[in-house]
């Protein structure tokens, strides 16, 4: 994604367990990625993912959902992210069974094409939900959560 002028640029940060090979896609895409293996953080807690995530403005992808997020029926109420007032976004990609590397690749693609649309998610989640049927469904929301003023 080339930002137009005035826009942000969306830096993504790929946790490790997906494919490393989906940097490559971003970059073809234009995108800004870097994969967590090829900084030398694989292996890393979470809670030291965050402080490069948060200090590198990583728009942050993940399948590691609840140690991120929280739990999908209360985010924001548990996990990494439950503190964290502001930050880039964070895509949570949850599937019905494996995906092999072609299927990740497939699933990323169609990723960048909604980020294509989105652009910025700043304090935003956006949740990637790949079914059975191969069905690829995304739901944004904010996090925090907006609270009305009192």
């Amino acid at each position: 994604m080339r930002p137009s002028e005035g826009q942000s640029v969306l830096r993504l940060l790929i946790d490790e367990n997906p494919s490393p090979t989906l940097e490559e896609i971003a970059h073809e895409r234009g995108y800004e990625c870097a994969h967590v293996s090829h900084m030398g953080y694989s292996g890393a807690k979470d809670w030291n993912l965050k402080r490069i995530i948060l200090d590198g403005d990583w728009t942050f992808l993940t399948a590691n959902n609840v140690d991120f997020r929280g739990p999908a029926d209360a985010p924001g109420s548990a996990g990494e992210y439950a503190d964290v007032l502001l930050h880039a976004g964070l895509i949570c990609i949850s599937t019905d069974g494996p995906l092999n590397r072609a299927g990740q690749q497939a699933v990323f693609r169609a990723l960048l094409d909604e980020l294509d649309l989105r652009g910025d998610l700043t304090n935003s989640v956006l949740e990637v939900k790949v079914h059975a049927s191969s069905n690829i469904t995304f739901r944004i929301y904010r996090l925090p959560a907006e609270t009305n003023p009192a």
